[in-house]
């Protein structure tokens, strides 16, 4: 799987050193031009549905579990790899220099029909919440958000956006070939 990118937060000075390691997993579903989202109005931005891996889970199993427990999809197939993003963030725990997360990204297929998510309660407080969207719309919101610096902005927006655009990219490229 290749390296997409590296994030490095203003506060950590150095990717050496002792980190808190997080491993995740995202997933790309398209139907067309829309794209499977998580929106979340309390920071008012559009995420991949995913998250972090349980000790010792399988990638593939993570991302399924994930997938229904956050937008309830069905049917879903995981296609390829399309890469993942590495980021250094400041540790939430004491004794580590860093946080190190590695997302994983792949491109699934699932019905565009969702049933009902399960999502943790952080996530009901959260407003989160998932949604089909354009994908151009999705990250020209995100880019706005990300302009505005509002407060509460965190840097996984910053991950989010990059990768919403580099699937209109992808898919750029792709209509160009096969024309």
């Amino acid at each position: 799987m290749e390296l997409l990118l590296k994030l490095v937060h203003p506060t950590v000075h150095s990717t050496e050193g002792r980190a808190l390691r997080r491993d995740a997993v995202r997933a790309v579903i398209m139907h067309g031009d829309d794209i499977l989202l998580l929106y979340t109005r309390r920071y008012d931005d559009y995420s991949l549905p995913g998250g972090g891996l349980d000790a010792g889970e399988d990638m593939i199993a993570g991302l399924q579990r994930e997938l229904a427990e956050e937008t309830g999809a069905q049917d879903v197939q995981v296609l390829d790899a399309i890469g993942y993003i590495d980021e250094y963030r400041p540790s939430p725990e004491p004794g580590y220099d860093h946080l190190f997360m590695r997302s994983y990204i792949y491109r699934c297929s699932a019905s565009r029909e969702l049933g009902e998510a399960q999502m943790e309660h952080y996530e009901i407080s959260n407003g989160m919440a998932p949604e089909w969207v354009p994908l151009a719309r999705a990250a020209a919101h995100n880019e706005a958000v990300i302009a505005r610096q509002d407060a509460g902005m965190g840097m996984s927006i910053v991950r989010e956006t990059w990768t919403l655009n580099y699937l209109r990219g992808l898919r750029e490229q792709s209509a160009r070939a096969a024309s």
